[in-house]
C-alpha cells in the first residue's frame, strides 16, 4: 500500500499583503514550514523577515526559529497555519494477572507428657588462685646532662665561628709598583674601595721582609731594578751638568 503526499496549498494573495503589512509594522510574522519545504523539517517555525521580488518565485525571506541565517522561499513552502500536534498513539495496558495466595494454617498439638524437674544440686566450688608478686622495676637512670651539654656545646662553638666567620668580609690588599720607583696600594674591605694611595719604596720593601721570603725576593729584585735605572738616570744627569759647566767656563773666559 503507497501513501500520497499532497501538495501543499500556497499563500494567498491575501495572506502575502498581510504578511507585507506585518513587516512594514516591525512584526515579523511566524509561518510554518511544509512538506514543500527545501532543507527544513515539516512543521518547524520562522519568520518572515522580508519579501522580495514575487517574480523570482523564492521571495519570501524567513529566518527559522533557533537559526541566524535568513532564507529565501516560495508560498508553497511555508504556511500561516499553525500544524496540528500529533497524538502519541494509546498504549494498550496489559491485564492485571491476579494472583491466589495460599494460607498455610499451623497447627500445634500439645504435650502430654511433662518432664521430671531436676532436684538442684551444690554449686561448684572454685579454687582460690592466688597471684605470686611481680617483682619491682629498676628505677630508670638519670639522663646524662654533663655528657648532652658537653656534645652540644661544641656544635654551638662551631656553629658561633660559622656565623662569626661568614659575617666578616674579606680584605684585599693589592700592591703596584712602576719602573720609575712609584708604589700604591689598592685596598678593597666589603663594599669599600681605596685605590691608588702613595707609598714610599723602603716602606714596601720594609713590609715585604715582615710578610714573607718570597714577597720581599719579588720586591727586592724590583726595588733593585728601580735603583739601577735611576743610578743611569744620575749618571746620565750627572754627565749633562759637568758638559753644561765647561760649556759656561768657556762662555765667560
Amino acid at each position: 500500500m503507497s501513501s500520497r503526499r499532497t501538495k501543499s496549498q500556497p499563500l494567498s494573495d491575501i495572506e502575502i499583503r498581510q504578511i507585507a503589512a506585518e513587516i512594514t509594522d516591525g512584526r515579523p510574522p511566524m509561518v510554518w514550514f511544509t512538506a514543500d519545504a527545501v532543507g527544513v523539517p515539516e512543521g518547524r517555525s520562522g519568520k518572515v523577515v522580508a519579501l522580495g521580488d514575487p517574480a523570482e518565485g523564492d521571495f519570501l525571506q524567513v529566518r527559522p526559529t533557533g537559526s541566524k541565517d535568513v532564507l529565501s522561499f516560495s508560498p508553497t513552502e511555508v504556511t500561516l497555519t499553525k500544524p496540528a500536534r500529533a497524538k502519541p498513539p494509546a498504549t494498550k495496558q496489559a491485564p492485571k494477572k491476579t494472583t491466589a495466595t495460599r494460607k498455610d494454617t499451623a497447627v500445634s498439638m500439645p504435650s502430654t507428657v511433662n518432664p521430671a524437674p531436676t532436684p538442684p544440686g551444690p554449686a561448684p566450688v572454685q579454687p582460690a588462685v592466688t597471684e605470686a608478686p611481680k617483682p619491682a622495676a629498676p628505677a630508670p637512670k638519670p639522663p646524662a646532662k654533663q655528657s648532652q651539654g658537653a656534645a652540644a656545646r661544641p656544635a654551638r662553638e662551631k656553629s658561633a665561628g660559622t656565623a662569626r666567620k661568614s659575617k666578616t668580609p674579606e680584605v684585599t690588599v693589592t700592591l703596584s709598583g712602576t719602573a720609575d720607583g712609584e708604589w700604591t696600594v689598592d685596598v678593597t674591605h666589603g663594599k669599600k674601595r681605596t685605590r691608588g694611595l702613595s707609598v714610599p719604596g723602603a716602606t714596601v720593601a720594609q713590609a715585604a721582609k715582615i710578610l714573607h721570603p718570597e714577597v720581599a725576593e719579588v720586591v727586592d729584585a724590583v726595588l733593585e731594578s728601580v735603583r739601577s735605572s735611576q743610578r743611569a738616570k744620575v749618571e746620565q744627569l750627572q754627565a749633562e751638568l759637568e758638559q753644561a759647566r765647561r760649556l759656561l767656563d768657556d762662555l765667560s773666559g
